[in-house]
């Protein structure tokens, strides 16, 4: 048996064991998890240390670097992220009354869990947090797939978590991290269609895409984060700059960062005047349209075509637009159905804007930082599905779980 087909098959056979766990048990056991990565934020952190020099000697992006980094603060997000996750109720045994047919037979329907999610990432430790305690509540077995930038960060998360199983005599394959990097074991992972549900990456579009082609699993898809942010003619301005600085600079190497701003052309020469001052004490980069450029010192003029990047770092391109309906068009073109955000005082718009943007998470008058599964009480995230099969948005713990039918008859056969 390869070491693939072992650690999943592991994860198979643990999660069986999960399932008959009662809420109060799996509480308790995260409840402990979060108080042991406080308890161990020295030896993470010195973990992850080892991790971040790699990357710096590997000269990796800044925007990758910051995803990396690990520090008191946000060692403490992820225990109070488990502990947001134990407050919530517990999707698995919810039951769902359908209806009750004319031969006497009651129909209902059953949350259980998917059985084993395989996680796919690069250099994100904290989804080995995140993903253990959610698949844990939820009834499912994890496998950790985390990238070589990571691989020390996550094995110590997940070995604090593995303490706290153990002492439950709870099997530790349950949070199986992959200790081996290299891509063919990566290749094999994705073929276990016997033991393995459904497989989520989460990292840049070359990696989603990656497994999206090669996986025989089911693939929960997450693509690049193009957020905009249109200001409407009747935007409060004040407001509008706020949630510009706060989506684009507070931290620009995550996927609900700004990376658009639409202007509407009747309050563009007073909000660009005002973004030029803004933008340029925050060192932003700008890149537009020949219109929005003339508002910018050293802006990169972009062609119609040239718009709908990523940029993960301190840059952002500028679109103005003659009404509601070229606002709603140039993010149909331009979007990745991540985060929209509308900043208006005009709540007709506003509700029409929600409508028709296809987005997963269409925010009015609120930063795109706020999408996040953290941010929308779902304790934690095991990412955010801009596919729409079969969750959309960030996925939280009734994600990570199905429905199943349930008959209940008194003798009753078909005729």
């Amino acid at each position: 048996m390869s070491l693939i087909t072992d650690i999943s098959s592991q994860a198979a056979h643990a999660a069986t064991q999960l399932a008959l766990l009662d809420t109060a048990t799996k509480n308790q056991v995260l409840t402990e998890m979060a108080q042991a990565l406080r308890e161990s934020k020295a030896f993470i952190i010195k973990e992850n240390e080892s991790d971040l020099a790699a990357a710096r000697d590997n000269n990796l992006p800044g925007a990758m670097i910051d995803r990396l980094t690990l520090n008191d603060e946000r060692i403490e997000a992820m225990a109070e992220g488990i502990e947001v996750i134990v407050s919530l109720d517990d999707p698995v045994g919810q039951l769902r009354e359908i209806t009750e047919r004319p031969n006497g037979i009651k129909i209902s329907k059953m949350r259980v869990p998917l059985g084993v999610v395989c996680m796919i990432y690069e250099a994100r430790p904290n989804v080995t947090a995140d993903a253990g305690a959610l698949c844990f509540k939820s009834g499912n077995g994890v496998i950790l797939r985390g990238g070589k930038e990571a691989l020390k960060s996550s094995q110590a998360i997940a070995s604090v978590m593995h303490k706290v199983l153990e002492k439950h005599g709870l099997p530790t394959a349950l949070i199986s991290v992959i200790p081996d990097p290299d891509r063919g074991l990566l290749m094999e992972l994705m073929q276990q269609r016997d033991t393995i549900d459904l497989i989520i990456p989460r990292g840049g579009e070359g990696l989603i895409n990656f497994v999206t082609e090669n996986s025989t699993i089911p693939v929960i898809q997450h693509f690049k984060g193009v957020c905009h942010l249109y200001v409407d003619k009747d935007a409060d301005l004040n407001v509008a700059i706020n949630l510009l600085l706060n989506g684009k600079t507070q931290r620009t190497g995550v996927c609900n960062a700004l990376e658009g701003l639409v202007v509407h052309q009747d309050i563009a020469d007073e909000f660009l005047n005002l973004c030029a001052v803004v933008l340029r004490q925050e060192g932003v980069k700008v890149n537009a349209d020949a219109k929005a450029a003339a508002y910018f010192d050293n802006a990169t003029v972009l062609a119609d075509d040239e718009f709908g990047e990523e940029y993960l770092d301190l840059e952002i391109a500028i679109k103005v637009v003659p009404d509601f309906a070229g606002a709603i068009d140039h993010i149909a073109k331009f979007g990745s159905n991540h985060t929209e955000v509308i900043c208006t005082k005009d709540q007709a718009a506003a509700q029409l804007f929600q409508r028709s943007v296809d987005a997963s998470v269409v925010m009015v008058n609120a930063s795109s930082r706020f999408s996040d599964g953290s941010q929308l009480g779902l304790g934690a995230e095991i990412g955010i599905a801009t596919t729409k099969l079969h969750a959309y948005g960030p996925m939280g713990l009734e994600s990570l779980t199905t429905e199943k039918y349930l008959v209940n008859g008194e003798g009753q056969i078909r005729e």
